[in-house]
């Protein structure tokens, strides 16, 4: 593959701490004031990530997933998506797989209504956030709708299955089955074979790169125009000496080291050093076969050392377009409505697709 030419769009210059609306919410959350109960769970939390045994893995991902909802009830009292609903169809589709028995991967289906009936539509297949081990493809359901909408793309939403039920690499084959899936039917879809895009956020960001690690390997990697990791589960970075990690990876390392190794792999000692499941250790040679990417960062994210070290070696194999880094935002700013660090994701997420996902590179 030739190597891709970056247009250069995004320069911000760090911001060196948190901006002051978003680290109000964040304090809020880490004292427990931010919803009922919260200090209680996270208190318990902490004395589980101590223990390896499997009565404390049963209760902690429990406890895991009820702290997230509080996330899914500020993106879904966002008011910047009030009416959003009605500037797309939603639709579903089903896409049939037998990698871990007979499986019919749900997928959410965004059309712009102004795009509705229309054939060689741009596409976006999307993997949602939550650490690759709770919420569903619902959770996006509106900022996806809003970015289909407002950039004219026709969103594929995939409700891959989670982790502990289902384990790598079973996860990311259901993505990368509805990439082959979108893109072998892309005629009766609507859509332009050459315009597929994909991406993904935290945990989805994981599932995105590990698609990109199967289409490498498959020689499939001409399927998609561009990749859009955000915020990514990268590698095994968090097994590291902490001393040696920013605040937020510091506080979040053990989290990380509890997913990873407990929930998400399926057999550690056989899987640790296989890119399926750290697409972070994929080889210069498979860099050299991914397809152009933009990393999308932010300053204090706890992903940031493993995301932008990525980042680097796929623009030294020639893969890499841009290599963002919102200011002065943690992990997830662009789903915490009405700060400053929101608003300029959605922003840099526009140019994208302006830029790239509709422009040429």
């Amino acid at each position: 593959m030739s190597r891709v030419v970056s247009k250069n769009l995004f320069d911000f210059k760090p911001a060196g701490k948190l901006d002051d609306d978003v680290a109000a919410i964040y304090n809020a959350m880490e004292e427990g004031t931010f919803s009922s109960g919260a200090k209680e769970i996270a208190e318990r939390m902490k004395e589980l990530l101590g223990r390896e045994d499997e009565e404390a893995n049963k209760e902690y991902i429990v406890l895991f997933r009820k702290t997230v909802e509080v996330v899914v009830d500020m993106v879904d009292n966002n008011p910047a998506y009030a009416g959003v609903a009605e500037r797309v169809v939603t639709s579903s589709i089903t896409v049939p797989t037998t990698h871990d028995g007979e499986f019919d991967v749900p997928v959410e289906v965004y059309t712009p209504k102004n795009l509705e009936g229309k054939k060689m539509r741009v596409g976006y297949v999307y993997a949602h956030g939550g650490g690759a081990v709770s919420l569903t493809a619902a959770y996006e359901r509106n900022p996806l709708s809003k970015y289909a909408a407002d950039n004219d793309l026709v969103v594929f939403n995939v409700d891959y299955r989670i982790a502990p039920e289902t384990r790598c690499p079973n996860n990311i084959k259901d993505f990368y089955e509805v990439i082959k899936h979108v893109h072998e039917n892309a005629e009766s879809l609507g859509i332009d074979p050459a315009k597929i895009c994909i991406g993904g956020e935290s945990g989805g960001g994981y599932i995105c790169l590990g698609a990109m690690v199967l289409l490498a390997q498959n020689n499939n990697s001409n399927m998609v125009k561009l990749a859009i990791p955000q915020i990514p589960m990268t590698d095994d970075y968090c097994f590291s000496d902490p001393l040696v990690m920013t605040l937020e990876e510091r506080k979040e390392h053990l989290m990380m080291r509890k997913i990873w190794k407990h929930y998400i792999a399926a057999d550690w000692e056989e899987q640790k050093h296989d890119p399926h499941l750290f697409p972070g250790k994929s080889s210069d040679e498979l860099l050299e076969k991914f397809p152009p990417t933009i990393m999308v960062e932010a300053e204090f994210d706890f992903y940031i050392t493993e995301a932008t070290r990525f980042a680097g070696r796929l623009r030294r194999a020639g893969r890499l377009l841009e290599l963002v880094i919102i200011p002065g935002s943690p992990h997830g700013v662009a789903f915490i409505p009405g700060v400053k660090g929101c608003k300029l994701h959605w922003d840099v997420m526009d140019t994208i697709a302006r830029e790239y996902i509709h422009g040429d590179f």
